[in-house]
């Protein structure tokens, strides 16, 4: 796996360098790339090679089109000789209220049913009161702040004793981080990966995906067995870095006998 990263190394690496290196994670020839920026291959061999220097316009252009995350194109920018045009501010900025309030009513609004807020190393930043009820066996430990929630999800003493369908609940949330990993180069998210591929997993040949639509979340609880599917809210148009990695899991009934447990 190319791990090259802005993240990962300890000195600066040239505008060319980075170019080149996220155009290589995204799979994209120059001519692909140049074709799609509207700019000659010839000139965007020029600027990973170091013989031309882009504009800022340029590197945001390239940024644009090569899906690169907000927080790696500043860094681009910086790496070309500009300041970073996005911001990073703290959800706690008074700035950052719509977002906290509209965070607070889609979490609110989605009860009784399970929903969580996170950022981009999946750590809990929010959750509504259903979530509260269902971590709430697991080992403290795991429950200090921050809260990694995959590693509570899967952790022996989280809630892996509790997943019916542990072996299929692993695997998706694996590839969901194999996926951001290719994504977005993350050493930290590498790390983590790491971490959960050591936990006791589980094969199981159960029945639980035959009538689903989705790969299920399935629970052993008090209240009975609970199966959910799930999905991802994201702000549609962020310009400051701390939005655009936030994210919103909503877990909805993937059955009725569920729907009625958690009304109850």
């Amino acid at each position: 796996m190319n791990t090259l990263s802005s993240t990962a190394v300890s000195g600066p690496l040239s505008i060319g360098t980075l170019i080149k290196h996220w155009r290589e994670r995204r799979r994209m020839s120059q001519l692909l790339l140049a074709n799609e920026a509207e700019i000659s291959s010839r000139h965007l061999s020029f600027i990973e090679t170091g013989r031309a220097a882009p504009s800022r316009a340029m590197v945001l252009r390239l940024a644009e089109y090569l899906d690169v995350p907000l927080r790696e194109r500043n860094q681009l920018l910086t790496a070309a000789g500009f300041a970073p045009v996005f911001q990073q501010r703290s959800l706690d900025d008074q700035s950052m209220a719509p977002a906290r309030l509209a965070v607070k009513q889609v979490l609110k609004g989605h009860e009784p049913y399970p929903a969580l807020a996170i950022d981009r190393h999946w750590n809990l930043i929010s959750a509504n009161g259903a979530v509260a009820a269902l971590i709430a066996d697991a080992d403290p430990a795991l429950l200090q702040p921050p809260v990694n929630v995959l590693r509570l999800s899967l952790h022996p003493r989280g809630l892996a004793s509790k997943i019916v369908n542990l072996g299929q609940w692993r695997r998706h949330l694996l590839e969901r981080l194999d996926g951001q990993i290719r994504a977005s180069g993350d050493t930290q998210l590498m790390a983590l990966r790491d971490e959960l591929a050591s936990y006791p997993g589980a094969s199981n040949d159960d029945r639980t995906m035959e009538s689903s639509i989705a790969i299920p979340f399935v629970l052993s609880t008090a209240a009975g067995r609970l199966s959910f599917i799930s999905t991802t809210l994201v702000f549609g148009t962020p310009v400051d870095v701390t939005l655009s990695e936030l994210a919103i899991e909503m877990f909805f009934p993937a059955d009725e006998a569920t729907a009625a447990a958690l009304k109850r």
